[in-house]
């Protein structure tokens, strides 16, 4: 009971004097941030100010922007038109049978490149054969008659050239000779059906190609009006491809066309890395597409290693001309500003200015400009979308700046080491300053 009574006898006074609890709470507040601030300002817990990294620069806030920069060249500049299209095969044709029957060998492996001409499948053929050996006997019964009238026919003449028949008697048989020839004519067309029917038992490659997948297994009934046929077959070599270009274009296309240039097309993948072919330009749609504004090319490839596909995504380049002695730049040092195009170069005292350019014709990574550039201008190719006019700048390698050797991949961190998640490093205080280990 002593030992609590003092705290008892305290909280009884706060209950009938809140006042007091307040004072007491305000007091506790100040004596922690006294408390805070000597220890901060104490000279034993303040770290050293970070050195800068080893092989580094020394770069720090206020100090010069690292750069990478590239030369200004001249150099003759394709025109491509580019476009999306997609492979179409030369010839595409489904496989189906021209008799109905039972399947019953498969001559082919799917993913086979087959010939045309080349056996591919075997129907059952006895049906027929019976009904080719009904007509051959069709023929042979009606040829036999044929025989026999022509031989009475003679022995006819004969006697009314005696005056021994009628003459009606003569013609009758005249008539009779002539049925059986019909009759004949007639078996003989039965019998070169029978046969055609008899040979279609025997499926073969309309075209040369690649076989796709079976569509019917060995021992199922197939029909003549089966809508996927037994498989189908894709000619890939050469390939077409097919794309639509703007109708502005159609005119210098046609006239070059015209004049018998051929005109180069590139096949390219989905994301325009790698080259699948080359091959040329083979013709222009007859009617322009009135939705889109645009109208479909043709180009042909050898397409030798199969890099195309049918129904394959490509982006197409189509080669218009060339520009000769064009300025070029890197794409990347073009930047785009409210008064339009720009580049950033570098004189002698390793300052920026901005200069207004125009760009053209692009041809992968470079792009040819119209502006106040000569041949051998440093332009700056990274860092500059932290630059203006007038600031000074000091030109590092690629290689440095992937080592995270200036302030562009990040700010500079404590230690001498380079945060490139931007943060402060250890013993550094957010704004570049020296700390002590702690933050606010």
């Amino acid at each position: 009971m002593t030992i609590f009574s003092p705290l008892a006898r305290l909280t009884g006074s706060l209950r009938r004097h809140p006042w007091r609890a307040f004072l007491l709470l305000l007091a506790l507040a100040g004596a922690a941030t006294g408390v805070y601030f000597l220890r901060g300002s104490d000279p034993g817990a303040a770290e050293a100010p970070s050195a800068p990294r080893a092989g580094g620069r020394g770069f720090g806030p206020g100090g010069p922007q690292p750069i990478t920069v590239a030369e200004v060249a001249v150099k003759d500049v394709p025109i491509w038109l580019s476009a999306i299209g997609s492979a179409v095969p030369r010839n595409l044709v489904t496989v189906r049978a021209r008799v109905d029957g039972l399947l019953l060998r498969v001559h082919f492996t799917e993913g086979q490149t087959v010939k045309a001409g080349q056996l591919l499948a075997e129907i059952d053929p006895a049906p027929f054969q019976a009904q080719l050996a009904q007509a051959d006997g069709q023929l042979a019964r009606d040829t036999a008659q044929l025989n026999n009238a022509r031989l009475d026919l003679a022995r006819y003449r004969d006697l009314w050239a005696k005056d021994s028949i009628a003459k009606q008697q003569l013609d009758t048989q005249e008539a009779l000779v002539r049925q059986y020839e019909g009759a004949v004519q007639n078996d003989r067309g039965v019998v070169d059906n029978a046969k055609l029917q008899l040979g279609y038992t025997r499926v073969t490659a309309p075209a040369s190609g690649r076989i796709g997948l079976r569509q019917v297994d060995p021992g199922n009934q197939i029909h003549a009006a089966d809508a996927n046929g037994l498989a189908s077959i894709a000619q890939m070599q050469p390939m077409t491809v097919v794309f639509a270009v703007p109708e502005i274009q159609l005119p210098r296309i046609s006239r070059r066309l015209a004049d018998g240039d051929v005109l180069t097309v590139e096949a390219w993948d989905r994301e325009q890395k790698n080259l699948l072919a080359k091959g040329r330009l083979l013709t222009t749609d007859n009617q322009i597409d009135a939705a889109t504004g645009t109208i479909k090319l043709k180009a042909e490839f050898a397409n030798a290693d199969h890099q195309l596909f049918p129904n394959q995504f490509v982006n197409a380049r189509l080669l218009l001309g060339m520009r000769k002695d064009a300025t070029v730049v890197p794409a990347a040092a073009v930047l785009r500003g409210s008064q339009g195009s720009f580049v950033y170069t570098v004189d002698g005292e390793s300052t920026v200015k901005s200069v207004p350019v125009t760009p053209g014709v692009a041809d992968g990574d470079i792009v040819a400009v119209a502006g106040a550039l000569k041949p051998g201008d440093k332009v700056v190719l990274d860092g500059g979308d932290k630059l203006r006019d007038g600031a000074k700048v000091e030109v590092v390698s690629a290689e440095q700046r992937r080592q995270g050797q200036a302030p562009a991949e990040g700010k500079p961190g404590g230690r001498g080491k380079w945060r490139k998640d931007g943060a402060p490093g250890m013993g550094e205080a957010p704004g570049g300053s020296p700390g002590n280990g702690r933050h606010p």
